[in-house]
């Protein structure tokens, strides 16, 4: 995998949790529906994706940290045993995640909760083979990966992932807010579990076989 490759695989993820209500674009509508704010919509999802970017970054520096003491082939088997390992927890139990009390909260707590969510969401582990690919393609003399370094490209590949979700998740708050309402989820609900939980096994395999 190419650096530039890792970098759209990320921002295909950030679409994906942008798109994904358990991610918070439904808290940041629920909060500016009660303080009948369009401001608090878009000023919700900045503790949103610092707490995410944190999950997700606790788990890039753990694989980099890895990478340098133990064996390339051993990592990747191990990050695909996890990954797959993960989607089958998710398959059995897919309301597994950490809950809120209520849904008024401060800012500090919303950082909280996404990460906590994102965490219990797997967000920081579905991270971990696109990273080894990072890894493999600095080792590969990969032009861009080989101009920043394995930490700051995973650094670019973090915030490229994170700004897609923003911008995916801000797109949709919006709509709700504005036109939709949510009355909209009485109707339609947008149920990712089982994709997410599939994707999971799907990157595990890949990441084992490639």
């Amino acid at each position: 995998m190419t650096t530039d490759t890792a970098l759209l695989t990320l921002a295909g993820l950030g679409v994906y949790h942008g798109v994904n209500p358990a991610m918070g674009w439904l808290f940041a509508v629920s909060r500016g529906m009660q303080e009948r704010s369009r401001r608090a919509v878009f000023r919700s999802l900045v503790p949103i994706a610092i707490g995410h970017e944190a999950s997700i970054a606790l788990v890039a520096l753990l694989v980099i940290a890895l990478s340098t003491t133990t064996d390339p082939m051993a990592l990747r088997i191990g990050a695909a045993m996890a990954l797959i390992a993960f989607g089958i927890f998710r398959f059995i139990k897919p309301r597994a995640h950490f809950r809120w009390t209520s849904m008024r909260v401060s800012d500090r707590e919303l950082g909280v909760w996404s990460f906590l969510m994102s965490t219990a969401h797997g967000a920081g582990l579905m991270v971990a083979p696109v990273v080894l690919g990072i890894e493999a393609s600095n080792n590969s003399h990969d032009d861009m990966a080989m101009l920043t370094g394995p930490i700051d490209a995973t650094a670019i590949g973090v915030a490229v992932h994170v700004l897609a979700m923003v911008a995916v998740m801000a797109a949709i708050a919006f709509v709700v807010y504005e036109r939709v309402g949510l009355q909209v989820l009485r109707r339609a609900w947008l149920n990712t579990d089982q994709v997410w939980a599939g994707a999971f096994i799907l990157a595990g395999i890949v990441t084992l076989t490639s």
